[in-house]
């Protein structure tokens, strides 16, 4: 259990600024043309008094409550962790945490009032990708930097956003060791057929498109393949239509445990045993994933993330792990993936200060674009446009009830197992 990469994905549904919410941020926006924001080598307010505040929108209620709280999570253990080894140059971080309810509009109106209302003096990013562009595009207005931990999607990196740094790894990467682990097999065993489905989600989508076209250069023919609207969509009747496929494989495009969940569950009800079963979010939800689909199940799925797992040797997982549990009970293995990379956000601002020597945004960006971070995930680089061009991507597999990398063998703690054992 444990890691999402990353993490509910979402489209985010609710996406139409109503009025009101546009004129609150153009007011917000005029407050801030006579208020100080942080920027240059003036102490801000927060500053005097001996703390840096740092901003961020969350999703702690709405559609994906969930992820919000696991992202909470990795935020206030890195804020406990930084304050105990001395703060940020000496100055104790504080956490100012808004509700945007799973909507975009109120993402956007919560990062202008963080910057032009509450001065806060970094913010960092929310959970998912369309709240990551929206953040960063009001980050970007104010010179602030924006460091974010779920924001993957390879359409996010086209905005031309010069504040925007992902420390995790890109989505459109995430499938490639379970491509590399495929395509090894002898051609005899290989799967034959292969069923996708994926939500829309820029992160879920992107990922299925880039593997689809390498698997089918590879022989394995595509038996079914549908993107559903991941705002309405009856899963189970898309499981069905996979299982009246009778693929060899299935590839999930799912955004987290509510629509992966679904489908695992059909496909039990039915009796289908594809020999290979992946989801890009889900299975490596931890805690929540087993309790909806029951631990007997989990047998042999698969998940692709970024590189962490409760017993990497990375830095300061030993105390992130110690601490997460020592917080919220459980065992390591419970960990989300939002957790993770939360925290990993964290680490990467505390290292870019240090090495800045200074809490103005302009130096923390530039020190970000040239220098090289370790995170809990590994190492963080970022390329020009964003995206962390470091990190590998390393396939997981729950095996005997624990969810261990497979893949690549530097990582592997185990083989692949192949192909997956029936349904109990």
């Amino acid at each position: 259990m444990f890691i999402h990469t990353v993490r509910w994905r979402s489209v985010l549904r609710n996406t139409t600024a109503l009025p009101i919410i546009a004129l609150i941020v153009l007011l917000l926006m005029g407050l801030n043309a006579c208020a100080p924001n942080g920027l240059g080598n003036s102490i801000t307010p927060t500053q005097s008094q001996g703390t840096v505040t740092i901003g961020v929108s969350l999703s702690l209620t709405g559609t994906f409550a969930a992820d919000g709280q696991a992202t909470r999570q990795g935020y206030e253990l890195w804020q406990e962790a930084v304050n105990r080894s001395g703060g940020l140059l000496g100055h104790q971080v504080r956490l100012t945490i808004l509700d945007d309810n799973s909507n975009i509009a109120q993402t956007q109106s919560n990062y202008e009032r963080l910057i032009a209302v509450d001065h806060v003096d970094f913010v960092v990013g929310p959970f998912d990708d369309a709240p990551t562009v929206a953040g960063a595009e009001v980050a970007a207005r104010h010179g602030y930097a924006f460091i974010n931990p779920t924001g993957t999607a390879p359409s996010d990196f086209q905005h031309g956003l010069a504040n925007l740094f992902t420390v995790s790894l890109s989505a459109a990467k995430y499938l490639g060791s379970f491509e590399r682990s495929v395509l090894s097999l002898p051609a005899s065993m290989r799967p034959k057929t292969v069923a996708y489905a994926s939500s829309n989600d820029p992160f879920t989508q992107s990922q299925i498109e880039s593997v689809k076209p390498l698997l089918e250069q590879g022989g394995l023919s595509t038996a079914f393949y549908s993107i559903y609207d991941a705002a309405n969509t009856d899963y189970t009747l898309v499981a069905q239509k996979i299982v009246a496929s009778h693929a060899d494989a299935v590839i999930l495009g799912t955004d987290g445990v509510p629509d992966c969940a679904p489908f695992i569950k059909t496909f039990v009800q039915q009796h289908y045993n594809p020999k290979l079963l992946i989801a890009t979010a889900g299975p490596d939800q931890g805690a929540s994933f087993v309790s909806a689909i029951g631990k007997q199940n989990t047998e042999g799925l698969l998940v692709p993330n970024g590189g962490w797992w409760p017993t990497i040797d990375t830095y300061q997982n030993a105390q992130f792990t110690k601490a997460y549990v020592a917080k919220y009970g459980g065992t390591p293995d419970d960990i989300s993936s939002d957790t993770v990379q939360a925290y990993s956000v964290g680490q990467v601002l505390s290292q870019a200060v240090d090495k800045a020597q200074s809490l103005d945004n302009a130096k923390v960006m530039d020190t970000l674009r040239q220098g090289t971070f370790k995170s809990l995930q590994g190492p963080v680089q970022f390329a020009s446009d964003g995206q962390n061009r470091a990190m590998t991507a390393v396939l997981f597999q729950w095996q005997t009830g624990q969810l261990i990398p497979v893949s690549p063998k530097s990582s592997a703690q185990a083989s692949m197992e192949y192909p997956k054992p029936a349904w109990p």
